[in-house]
C-alpha cells in the first residue's frame, strides 16, 4: 500500500457520522449583522478562498470565527493547516453572522511528521472555502490544557496535504468541540515497527501525552510481512508506554481495502497478510488480553463496503474518472468522512475520553 510513496487508506462518514457533520453545519450563535460587506479580519486576504495566517508557535489554540455579515447570503467551509476540516459547508443569511469555536493543533511540520508532501508554513493557516465564503472575525488564543486525542497510524489516517488523497484523521476534526483537539501523528507508509522506531513518530507522540489523553493506534496496511509475535510486541510496547504516561491507548483495526471476490471482500482486503497473519484478529486478541479498548474498524468498514457492493463502494476510494487515479486502498474525501464516522461511532459506544467532546 503506497499512497504518495507510502501506505494507508481513505472513506466518508457512516450514517451517524454524516449526521454529526450535518448538525454541526446547522449550529452556531447567529445574530443580525450589517447588510453591507465587511472588511476581512486582520491576517486574512482573498475572496474565494479567503486565507488567514497567524504567526503562532506550535501548540493548541482556541479559535473562534464569525461567518457571514455580507450583503448576500454566504456559504462557507473552514479548513486549517494540512487540509483538516473544521466546519463543513455552512450557510449564513444575508446580513447575518454565525460564530463557531474550535480547538486547533498547530505543529511544524503541519501535516505528516516526516514531512512527506511538504512541511507547510510555520504558524496557523486557515482557509475559508465554499461557493460564497464569508468571514467577519477571527480570534486565536492559546488553549488551556485541552484533552488531546493523539492518532498513530499510516496514510489511511494521516493529514494528506494534497487532494484527492484524504485520511480519516483530517475529517474527524470537524466533530470535536472546543476543549479537545485531534493531534494527528500518522505518517504515510508506516508499519507498526517503523512507526515505533522512528524518533519523529511514536517517540515524538509519546512526549506529548498527558494524563487521560486517548491515543488511537491503527496499523496493519503496511505490516504486509510482519509476523504475529512481532506485530503483538510492537503494539504492546506502544500500549505500555502510553499507559506509563497516564494516557489511554485505544487499538483501531485497519479499514478494509476494496478487493472483491464476487460480492465479498478477499482475505487480503481484510488484512490477512503475506505471512498468513490475521492482523485485525491479533489486535482484537491483544486488546482483550491487555484490557485495551478496540474499535474494530475492519469489521465496521467491511460491513459498509460489502453493503455498497463492488460498484458503489468505489466512491469511498479513489476513482480514475473522478480523481485521476484508481486506488482501492486510499480514500476520497467522501470515503475518509465515512470511515471517520465509523471511528466516532466506536468512540461514543465505548464512552472513550474523547466522547464527551463530540458534537
Amino acid at each position: 500500500m503506497t499512497p504518495r510513496g507510502r501506505g494507508g487508506s481513505r472513506p466518508r462518514l457512516a450514517a451517524a457520522g454524516l449526521l454529526t457533520l450535518a448538525t454541526l453545519a446547522g449550529t452556531g450563535a447567529a445574530h443580525a449583522g450589517t447588510a453591507a460587506s465587511r472588511a476581512l479580519p486582520a491576517g486574512c486576504s482573498g475572496t474565494a478562498p479567503i486565507t488567514c495566517h497567524y504567526a503562532v508557535p506550535p501548540g493548541s489554540y482556541d479559535v473562534a470565527v464569525s461567518l457571514g455579515g455580507g450583503a448576500a447570503a454566504g456559504r462557507t467551509e473552514m479548513w486549517v493547516e494540512a487540509r483538516r476540516l473544521m466546519l463543513p459547508a455552512t450557510g449564513t443569511a444575508a446580513g447575518a453572522v454565525a460564530t463557531y469555536a474550535f480547538t486547533v493543533d498547530v505543529r511544524q511540520p503541519e501535516g505528516q511528521p516526516t514531512g512527506q508532501g511538504g512541511t507547510g508554513n510555520p504558524g496557523l493557516d486557515i482557509r475559508f472555502t465554499g461557493p460564497a465564503p464569508q468571514v467577519s472575525a477571527v480570534s486565536v488564543k492559546p488553549a488551556t490544557r485541552p484533552l488531546v486525542a493523539h492518532l498513530a497510524g499510516d496514510s489511511t489516517v494521516c493529514d494528506q496535504p494534497t487532494a484527492p488523497y484524504t485520511g480519516w484523521g483530517q475529517m474527524v476534526t470537524a466533530a470535536v468541540r472546543p476543549g479537545a483537539v485531534i493531534a494527528n501523528h500518522a505518517d504515510s507508509g508506516e508499519s507498526s515497527g517503523s512507526f515505533l522506531g522512528n524518533a519523529a513518530l511514536f517517540p515524538a507522540l509519546l512526549s506529548k501525552v498527558r494524563a487521560n489523553d486517548p491515543v488511537f493506534i491503527q496499523f496493519g496496511h503496511n505490516d504486509k510481512q510482519t509476523g504475529a509475535s512481532a506485530f503483538r510486541n510492537n503494539l504492546t510496547t506502544m500500549i505500555t508506554q502510553v499507559r506509563a504516561k497516564g494516557g489511554v491507548p485505544v487499538l483501531v483495526t485497519p479499514p478494509v481495502r476494496r478487493l472483491f471476490d464476487g460480492d465479498r471482500l478477499t482475505p487480503t482486503a481484510l488484512h490477512v497478510n503475506g505471512a498468513g497473519v490475521n492482523l485485525p484478529g491479533e489486535m482484537r486478541a491483544l486488546g482483550a488480553a491487555r484490557n485495551v479498548p478496540v474499535i474494530d474498524l475492519t469489521a465496521r468498514s467491511k460491513a459498509l463496503v460489502e453493503s455498497l457492493g463492488p460498484t458503489a463502494s468505489a466512491q469511498l476510494y479513489l476513482r480514475s474518472s473522478v480523481d485521476g487515479v484508481t486506488d482501492n486502498t486510499h480514500f476520497s474525501q467522501y470515503g475518509a468522512t465515512r470511515i471517520g464516522g465509523l471511528v466516532l461511532q466506536g468512540v461514543r459506544e465505548q464512552n472513550l475520553p474523547l466522547a464527551a467532546y463530540l458534537r
